[in-house]
């Protein structure tokens, strides 16, 4: 007799081990799912509740281990999806079944498409976004790539590198900046640029990176696909009507404050949990997307690490990535050169930050991200497609 343990981080050990057996495909990936440990915090239970928890979870196999008014939840994707059937639950725990059902995770690999002007775009394996600014006065190059020319050269190379799309932006959003832009003045930086992406890379998705439904609607207008907004719709009212006039994929990115504070620390109290307070207001940015006409599949959403969050908020935050998986829409992460990457590599210059930037892309792979906004494209791809071959 020989017993070996199997990985729990992903669901490849046991995957390919009922593979191994004879499984076909599809049962082995659904047993392998269903198998997935995953564990869940409640809090403001009511005694009731938390006594009826304590002994329906026992007697489906769960883990409980409770306080006050709280209590962790925890066992397999399977056993976790018994527990939240409200009609099957005692009286007393007909909500907490029903919040339970809402918060387990999608499944690892998350939708396998993502909705864009362009038509969908197939997300089973990493896609890189290869960012473009056309500003004077961004953190990590300002200046740059300004002239046209100099854009579509820098585009010509992302491509090459692996990009599947590029993010163009004309407004910085870096530390310490002290004013808007005018729309104007961001249309004029923006568009001639668009205008030789789409004639040099007619297949490229275009990406406007922009708070200002004027920006998106014209960068659309002219062959753009996707709409990233840092401020998740927040800043202008008017940009879900765009989005889903023009049938963009969107980007819902978390921050909080006014344009110059999102990249600040001023707006960085969790009430200490960081990756719950970002939970629920993506949620509910998800949501107010979706009431006003935005199509579901078409919506992405960002943590937005580095913004509004400290750079131990913004590690966390990254560690706990999987917890976003709840959204039901797929994650993409931007570490590209920020400061908690820095600080965690202890390496002061922004463009210096290239390895440590693919190596925590590679980790965010691990935990459900599937879209990479970041500088360094190679650097990037070599890192994933090692994490993709490794973890698949």
């Amino acid at each position: 007799m020989n017993v070996v343990p199997l990985a729990t981080h992903s669901v490849k050990a046991l995957r390919d081990t009922l593979r191994g057996h004879g499984w076909d495909a599809e049962p082995a990936e659904a047993a392998a799912s269903g198998a997935e440990p995953i564990a869940l915090h409640l809090t403001g239970l009511e005694e009731q509740a938390l006594e009826a928890l304590v002994q329906y979870a026992g007697r489906l196999g769960l883990d409980v281990h409770t306080g006050d008014d709280w209590a962790v939840l925890s066992g397999t994707r399977w056993r976790l999806g018994t527990f939240a059937r409200p009609w099957t639950a005692p009286p007393a725990l007909a909500e907490v079944a029903t919040r339970v059902g809402l918060a387990i995770p999608a499944d690892p690999g998350g939708p396998s498409t993502w909705l864009t002007a362009r038509g969908p775009v197939p997300l089973h394996d990493p896609m890189i976004i290869g960012i473009l600014n056309v500003t004077p006065d961004s953190f990590s190059d300002g200046g740059r790539y300004r002239a046209v020319d100099a854009a579509r050269t820098h585009g010509d190379n992302l491509v090459a590198a692996g990009a599947r799309a590029i993010d163009v932006g004309g407004e910085s959003t870096r530390p310490g900046r002290e004013a808007a832009v005018a729309a104007d003045e961001e249309l004029a930086r923006v568009l001639p640029v668009i205008r030789a992406l789409v004639k040099d890379h007619p297949d490229l998705l275009i990406s406007i990176d922009t708070v200002k439904a004027e920006v998106a609607r014209a960068a659309l207008a002219e062959g753009a696909a996707l709409i990233n907004d840092v401020t998740a719709f927040r800043f202008d009212p008017r940009m879900a009507a765009v989005a889903a006039e023009g049938r963009a994929g969107v980007v819902l990115m978390h921050s909080r404050g006014g344009i110059t504070e999102i990249a600040s620390y001023v707006h960085a109290e969790y009430g200490g949990d960081v990756t719950a307070g970002v939970l629920a207001e993506l949620a509910a940015a998800v949501a107010g997307a979706v009431a006003q006409g935005v199509a579901p599949e078409a919506v992405v959403v960002d943590p937005g690490l580095g913004f509004s969050k400290t750079p131990e908020q913004s590690a966390l935050l990254c560690d706990r990535l999987a917890a976003l998986r709840a959204l039901g829409r797929p994650i993409l992460v931007g570490p590209s050169r920020k400061r908690f990457v820095g600080a965690l590599a202890g390496i002061d210059a922004p463009a210096e930050r290239d390895r440590a930037t693919a190596v925590t892309c590679a980790l965010a792979w691990e935990r459900g991200a599937r879209l990479f906004r970041v500088h360094d494209v190679a650097a990037t791809r070599e890192a994933l497609a090692v994490a993709r071959g490794i973890g698949g």
